[in-house]
């Protein structure tokens, strides 16, 4: 009997569409495990930052030289970053790694070191992991693939609402529309659609609608290939 292939849920999208907390429901609900793809880039950078702190004076090798601290720890259904043993998640999320991070994002041989990461944690595990080339580069042949899009003033908006805890303003929405916009612009060569790929656009979908349909469409397919194997097999044994 063919061995069974682990199982990988490509979540793709720009900054802000909702990719990693959809990717962390998605794989509570079909008991997966979330690997964050953009928490590799802040571990790195938060690595750099303890480091130096003058971005300006950063080079490609001494940012991987950094990463090198950083470590990709099995917890419940997903991974903790740590960072010379110490867990760092909240760090991660701070205002100086939020600056930078994009800076190293692009830098090739980071992204290099987090795709290899990130293929790591699949190779025995079923996953769900989010990022912007997961795919394409690092996941070519994933068993679901998604691309998460919305309208730039409602990613703005629901990325505001969880910073702040409150409604924005208008006035905040805007900044922050201007914000994403020009990261989207920083980010177009590393957020391509995937040809095989299922686009869906939550900008009017609450995060419960747009995680049931991820779920579907991995039952669907999962199924379906399940059934494909048990007449494979069944024919090898005739």
């Amino acid at each position: 009997m063919t061995p069974p292939r682990r199982i990988v849920v490509a979540i793709d999208g720009p900054a802000a569409s909702g990719k990693s907390s959809t990717a962390q429901w998605v794989a509570q609900r079909l008991s997966y495990r979330h690997v964050d793809s953009g928490a590799l880039y802040r571990a790195a950078t938060a690595a750099q930052l303890r480091c130096n702190p003058t971005e300006d004076s950063w080079s490609e090798a001494e940012v991987c030289e950094s990463a090198r601290r950083v470590r990709l720890v099995p917890r419940g259904l997903a991974f903790s970053l740590q960072i010379d043993g110490e867990i760092v998640d909240e760090e991660l999320r701070g205002i100086e790694v939020t600056r930078h991070v994009s800076r190293v994002a692009a830098m090739p041989k980071v992204r290099a070191w987090v795709n290899e990461r990130v293929r790591e944690a699949a190779r025995d595990h079923d996953v769900v992991v989010d990022g912007r080339d997961m795919g394409t580069a690092v996941f070519p042949d994933a068993t679901v693939k998604v691309f998460l899009v919305a309208d730039p003033w409602e990613r703005a908006r629901r990325r505001l609402v969880q910073q702040f805890g409150r409604s924005p303003t208008d006035e905040e929405i805007a900044e922050e529309t201007g914000r994403l916009v020009q990261r989207d612009a920083r980010d177009a060569t590393q957020t391509v659609q995937a040809k095989d790929a299922i686009l869906i656009d939550t900008t009017f979908l609450t995060q419960e609608e747009q995680v049931e349909r991820i779920v579907a469409l991995v039952r669907a397919v999962t199924q379906r290939d399940d059934s494909t194997s048990a007449v494979d097999d069944k024919s090898e044994s005739s």
